[in-house]
């Protein structure tokens, strides 16, 4: 516990002072207090060529604050693209265990602006209302130990009231699950593109509980590659042909060939029973019925699709097909695939026992739309396989009794700036709840995080392998204190495969899995 106390302080003493933005970065620079609590300038020199710069106009005027006002400093610029450099990859190290790719926890910062309809409120009741992954006595430990800051001082008060430009930070322990230990194969590195053979189970770049184990980190942290332009995504659990673009020109290029629908994307999977000879097209309408979990299906008041199908070969018990989307629906070709009874064999989501003894096939459900999504859950609850979805307990719980208006778990979005979102700790369910009150009414472990107040990483960036220390445990982080099961490297892997991308001057292709081969047996 000392060890992580430590850890902590040197992390916050790295962190602190002047952070210059990094060019191509994507940073949000930082600045630090100077004497007077202002941020501190550089003072002004000559240009690189000699010449005397053109003065800049004089700055408006700071109000005179009424006794008791709070000062909220204008809001900073910030850098456009996402680009990630040296000291992102630098937040922690992997280490591979079981077939499986594993993330050392590490201390992370979720910053986010006031947003409009957080003004005039306190932060304790935004932190009750829209935090809810953690108790009240979280967000006050936090608190206590320096974790949260506005406009980078620390929050004494969590009763203060919100104000336009008022930004937040929250400092967490984050822990991610676990992906497959399969290497990104690449297929085809040149001036203007890489392409890559994307394993199963990795989400293309940072979203929900993923960041470093996505292929932008590993690209970036393994091979060198960075700054690049994702052209097009795959889902979570989708393996494949992914294309990126060097540059923006490119990128461009390229997108507006699938604006007009100029690219040839071809799939093959593995479906259950002996799928028609003939080929098959299925044009049916698909709607989302929860971005949080990643679950559609079809129904009239959905979006026009088309996916056309073509058996490859049939084993007696499961056929391969290739499928053709023209176009590009969430969980089209998985979607189209249980309407017409052949689900994907080990689809997570579109083969459950959740739809109904017929699987959804022909769309029919017996359940609402919320029950069918608690059925889903409780099913993969009982499997202790929630990570398989992409989604936590804590998930589930913060947007308990709200609209469901979060990203799917397929991470096909950004990942959110929120100040607590995506949150990996504390857990929400039975067992995390027992947990977290006594991690925070315990005398012990509130005065040694009072003792600690800084966190620390032991990451390193050199993806070396090893295990996991016990050191690393934080004393507010109750994932840290969570038995989790980890998934079987065969659960990571969905039976659906982009085999190859075809658009005008190029064509990337990648071998076909072995699951598709026509002499794989189950």
């Amino acid at each position: 516990m000392r060890r992580a106390g430590a850890l902590w302080a040197a992390w916050l003493k790295q962190r602190s002072g002047i952070q210059r933005l990094l060019p191509g970065s994507g940073v949000m620079a930082e600045p630090g207090p100077g004497p007077s609590g202002e941020a501190e300038e550089e003072p002004p020199g000559p240009s690189p060529s000699g010449q005397a710069e053109e003065e800049e106009p004089p700055r408006p005027k700071k109000r005179r604050l009424a006794a008791g006002e709070r000062y909220v400093p204008p809001p900073r610029k910030l850098s456009t693209g996402v680009s990630f450099g040296a000291e992102h990859f630098a937040e922690t190290s992997y280490y591979f265990e079981r077939g499986l790719r594993k993330v050392r926890p590490y201390y992370f910062d979720f910053r986010t602006y006031c947003k409009g309809r957080w003004v005039g409120r306190s932060l304790l009741h935004v932190f009750s209302t829209e935090f809810r992954a953690q108790p009240l006595a979280y967000y006050r430990a936090a608190a206590r130990a320096g974790r949260l800051r506005l406009n980078e001082e620390p929050v004494r008060d969590l009763d203060i009231v919100l104000k336009n430009n008022d930004f937040l930070r929250n400092t967490v322990h984050r822990h991610e699950p676990p992906v497959t230990a399969q290497p990104i194969q690449i297929l085809v590195e040149d001036d203007e593109v890489v392409v890559v053979d994307k394993p199963s189970s990795l989400p293309v770049h940072p979203c929900g509980r993923f960041r470093h184990n996505t292929v932008i980190f590993i690209l970036g942290k393994e091979h060198a590659l960075r700054e690049l332009h994702t052209i097009h995504r795959l889902d979570r659990l989708t393996s494949g042909v992914l294309m990126f673009a060097k540059t923006a020109a490119v990128s461009k290029r390229i997108d507006e060939q699938i604006r007009e629908r100029q690219l040839e994307k071809e799939y093959v999977c593995r479906v259950v029973g002996e799928f028609p000879e003939h080929q098959v097209v299925c044009e049916e309408p698909i709607l989302v019925v929860s971005y949080k979990v990643g679950v559609c299906r079809v129904d009239p008041k959905g979006k026009s699709c088309q996916t056309i199908f073509q058996r490859l070969s049939y084993n007696g018990r499961s056929s391969v097909v290739r499928c053709l989307p023209r176009t590009g629906r969430t969980h089209q070709i998985r979607v189209h695939l249980q309407y017409l009874g052949h689900p994907i064999v080990n689809d997570p989501i579109y083969n459950m026992e959740a739809w109904g003894p017929e699987r959804g096939k022909g769309g029919k459900v017996d359940k609402t739309d919320e029950e069918l999504l608690k059925a889903l859950v409780e099913e993969h609850r009982s499997k202790q396989s929630l990570d398989v979805l992409g989604v936590s307990e804590e998930d589930l719980s913060s947007s308990a009794g709200s609209k469901d208006t979060g990203h799917s778990s397929g991470c096909t979005e950004a990942a959110q700036a929120d100040p607590a979102h995506e949150n990996s700790c504390p857990a929400q369910d039975p067992e995390g709840q027992e947990i977290a009150a006594h991690l925070l009414n315990s005398d012990t472990n509130l005065e040694t995080l009072e003792n600690n107040k800084e966190p620390g990483s032991r990451g390193n960036g050199d993806g070396q392998r090893g295990e996991q220390s016990s050191e690393e445990k934080d004393p507010l982080c109750v994932e840290c204190q969570l038995p989790r099961r980890d998934p079987a490297p065969r659960e990571l892997v969905m039976f659906l495969h982009a085999l190859r991308y075809k658009g005008a001057g190029f064509e990337f292709c990648s071998r076909m899995p072995e699951w598709a081969l026509e002499d794989w047996e189950e």
